[in-house]
């Protein structure tokens, strides 16, 4: 369970406030005056912590709770303006649209690539097939994994396929993801750039419905993963 602890207002005002931010286009601003309309009074300053706060603790709790996807990914990156900066978001869905996973990262290199691919499949298993653009970085990223899968006695590897076209639907799919930051203008902090992608992330996998609902609207299943 999310521990709200000393956040001196109710749960739910809490993860209403954290889920209109990440689902909507809003400023914090506007969302101050949304939900004073609703009788709270909270300045923008602590609604961004609470985004901050509690975003990566329900995104991690998403991942375990998650239906079960398919082990054929589509991998690519976008960016993200950090502090005047633009930083590389990795993001990783299945054959059928479903959301894998994501990572923030300063850098777009081997290192980073190897390191969204070890933590995809920490969170999903291993994947029998990967797409992913012609970047360099990237192919070196799964070869290192079917590497470790033949250092380990493994007599089966990843295909890997630099198929420009069947990764459209990721293309696709970045852009509600862009559609949600452009207007925020960038990032004043990795850290917000971070947590609050992983927000957004959480409410883009409610839409394509990722979680059993049992009739729930999308804000009771953003409410449920913190429970």
């Amino acid at each position: 369970m999310v521990d709200f602890k000393g956040s001196h207002y109710p749960k739910d005002v809490v993860l209403y406030a954290v889920f209109f931010y990440v689902r909507y286009v809003v400023s914090y601003r506007d969302l101050e005056e949304i939900v004073a309309e609703r009788g709270v009074a909270v300045d923008h300053a602590t609604l961004n912590r609470w985004v901050v706060k509690y975003s990566p603790l329900i995104a991690c709790r998403a991942h375990r709770r998650k239906s079960a996807t398919s082990s054929s990914w589509r991998m690519d990156e976008t960016y993200i303006q950090v502090k005047g900066k633009w930083t590389c978001f990795y993001r990783a869905v299945d054959k059928f649209g479903k959301t894998l996973d994501f990572m923030l990262s300063e850098h777009r290199h081997e290192a980073a690539a190897s390191a969204f691919f070890t933590r995809t499949i920490e969170n999903n298993g291993w994947p029998e097939k990967v797409v992913i653009d012609k970047s360099g970085a990237n192919l070196a990223g799964l070869q290192n994994l079917n590497w470790l899968l033949l250092l380990q006695g493994w007599f089966w590897l990843i295909e890997i396929l630099q198929v420009k076209y069947l990764n459209n639907m990721l293309e696709q799919d970045h852009r509600y993801i862009k559609k949600l930051t452009r207007p925020m203008k960038g990032f004043k902090s990795f850290k917000a750039a971070s947590a609050t992608l992983d927000g957004i992330e959480v409410a883009h996998m409610i839409r394509k419905r990722q979680f059993p609902t049992s009739g729930q609207s999308a804000f009771q299943q953003f409410a449920a993963l913190a429970a």
